[in-house]
């Protein structure tokens, strides 16, 4: 037994330490797995029993000024990545779309890449107030597998992504994820100021189309590096994400 736990603690050592980026290892949440593993229980916990006890007997909050203030918060976010990685990387060529593996020297827009790779995934952790509001809301019908799976898969993915990645061939999910985002909360903010809304947004059918294509995108892009014999991309991540996205493919596709 005394072995196992050795050997247990040399392979957590390995995985933590060796492999991954020591540039982020003193940023929030980046030192460990456990305060970010922590979170995610409490969120599934809170989501699933704490939450609809506290509110059994409730009545549902009203919300609609921080909804407004949360989804306009989410637009800026997210439209601000866009801007910036047009900014920084795809109007400089700095991207090569068949392999682009990570930079972890201190080059200034190494770290630039690798500080908002740790600030995407911090986005992720924002958006776990989505399911929070719709508890307090007692909008219980809203909270579903995929919502559930979704969020939850993000905030480890992109945890993993940081803490080993924090850069390379992953910026091109981050700035169509980001882009995908913005406009899904512009149209949610549209309908916060007047839920009259929902019903002449002509274009809020095609926001899950859009997910569908960012998944299609993003799955092909992965293909290409991990199945490309030079390219020095982890392929491990690689094989790990793209069953990911195919997953969340067909759970998106039944919203259709």
């Amino acid at each position: 037994m005394t072995t196992i736990i050795k050997e247990a603690i040399d392979v957590y050592d390995l995985l933590l330490n060796q492999y991954s980026d020591p540039r982020v290892e003193g940023w929030f949440l980046m030192g460990s797995p456990f305060p970010m593993i922590m979170l995610l229980v409490f969120y599934q916990y809170f989501i699933r029993s704490l939450g609809p006890w506290l509110m059994k007997d409730r009545e549902p909050f009203k919300l609609d000024k921080v909804m407004i203030l949360y989804n306009l918060i989410q637009i800026l976010v997210n439209g601000w990545f866009v801007e910036e990685s047009f900014r920084h990387i795809w109007l400089h060529g700095r991207y090569n779309v068949i392999c682009e593996e990570v930079d972890y020297s201190d080059d200034p827009i190494a770290l630039l890449v690798a500080r908002f790779t740790w600030m995407f995934f911090m986005t992720k952790v924002f958006d776990l107030l989505d399911t929070v509001f719709m508890v307090l809301r007692k909008r219980s019908d809203q909270v579903s597998f995929l919502h559930l799976y979704h969020h939850t898969g993000m905030v480890l993915a992109t945890w993993i992504g940081t803490k080993y990645v924090a850069g390379g061939h992953g910026v091109l999910f981050g700035t169509i994820n980001s882009f995908v985002h913005a406009v899904m909360y512009i149209y949610y903010l549209l309908t916060a100021l007047n839920p009259e809304y929902k019903k002449s947004i002509w274009w809020k059918k095609h926001i899950t189309e859009l997910q569908l294509i960012q998944f299609v995108l993003t799955s092909l892009h992965s293909a290409i590096a991990l199945f490309n014999p030079y390219c020095k991309f982890p392929k491990v991540l690689l094989a790990a994400f793209i069953p990911q996205d195919v997953f969340m493919f067909f759970l998106f596709f039944g919203f259709l």
